[in-house]
């Protein structure tokens, strides 16, 4: 899938690095917004499991045993009670946000550049899963995964870091070897093509990593909404193309769209990991209480993300 845009945007140069250095801390105040707008939605990430912490109490089944009902409880009705603890074993997550040049796009139907949007998303889900008690980290990023506000500033100054880098970066996640049933979230506009990207995904995906994929995109790469005689620039090649009715191609192309998302999904399927699909001119924190809710198999959350 070409990388196509109708402005210049180039390579990462050092005026860039500046740029998302002095934008980074209004990104992270959106991105505590965004995630307190999302947690007044949810309960949180709880799950039955090894604790001390009382969760909540559910009837007998068969199975359980004699030792895990509550007499006290089960004494107030004619039923039998289980006692439920809360799981208290915390998981690790890492995160990776495509800052690649293609990121650095934003058209004029859009509120922000795709890779605002991005960190917004990866910085407010890192701040839901501290506060929930997980562990979080950049893919890319040495040393283990950390919990609390260590872990979010970790994540973040490494993000900023991998942002001030000159050089120019690639649309594809780092490999990384992480434990077995850890859990990856990538973020990025993933129109490298199909087959780089899936050979990738699936390296990342041997060690029994559970995945998940957001594709951001600007609505002008969605509905290709530009009329008559129009220049398309490569972003990440030297490449142009002049078009004498913009129109006459936008069926054709939001053909070729559906269908490489099509294969981005049958991928995802394939390895047992999810995929969505983002536009920066649609709310950030509808598209977090949706990948909050399949990441956290929270029920209530995944039934506001189709509300």
């Amino acid at each position: 899938m070409a990388k196509l845009s109708t402005s210049p945007s180039g390579t990462t140069t050092f005026a860039e690095a500046q740029s998302l250095s002095a934008s980074l801390p209004p990104l992270m105040a959106e991105a505590e917004r965004v995630a307190n707008t999302v947690e007044q939605g949810i309960h949180g990430r709880r799950r039955t499991g090894p604790g001390e912490s009382f969760w909540q109490y559910r009837r007998y089944d068969t199975g359980d045993t004699a030792t895990a009902i509550d007499w006290r409880q089960s004494a107030r009705s004619q039923n039998l009670f289980v006692r439920e603890n809360e799981w208290d074993a915390s998981q690790s997550v890492w995160l990776w946000c495509d800052q690649s040049a293609s990121m650095v796009f934003r058209s004029d139907f859009a509120p922000c550049l795709k890779r605002d949007r991005a960190l917004v998303l990866g910085l407010a889900l890192a701040n839901l899963l501290t506060r929930a008690g997980e562990r979080v980290a950049a893919l890319g990023q040495d040393g283990m995964p950390s919990s609390g506000r260590t872990g979010l500033n970790r994540l973040s100054n490494h993000w900023l870091q991998s942002g001030a880098e000159t050089e120019e970066k690639s649309g594809l996640p780092p490999l990384q070897e992480l434990p077995r049933y850890a859990t990856m979230v990538l973020i990025g506009d993933f129109l490298d093509p199909t087959e780089a990207l899936s050979q990738r995904v699936r390296q990342l995906a041997a060690s029994g990593v559970t995945g998940h994929l957001v594709q951001v995109l600007d609505p002008a790469e969605t509905n290709l909404p530009f009329d008559g005689r129009t220049e398309f620039e490569g972003v990440e090649e030297d490449l142009k193309l002049l078009v004498s009715r913009a129109e006459s191609i936008r069926s054709a192309y939001q053909d070729r769209l559906a269908s490489h998302q099509a294969a981005l999904l049958d991928m995802a399927r394939s390895i047992h990991w999810s995929f969505a699909t983002h536009r920066t001119d649609h709310s950030a924190t509808s598209a977090l209480l949706s990948l909050y809710g399949v990441i956290s198999g929270t029920p209530d959350a995944i039934q506001m993300a189709r509300s």
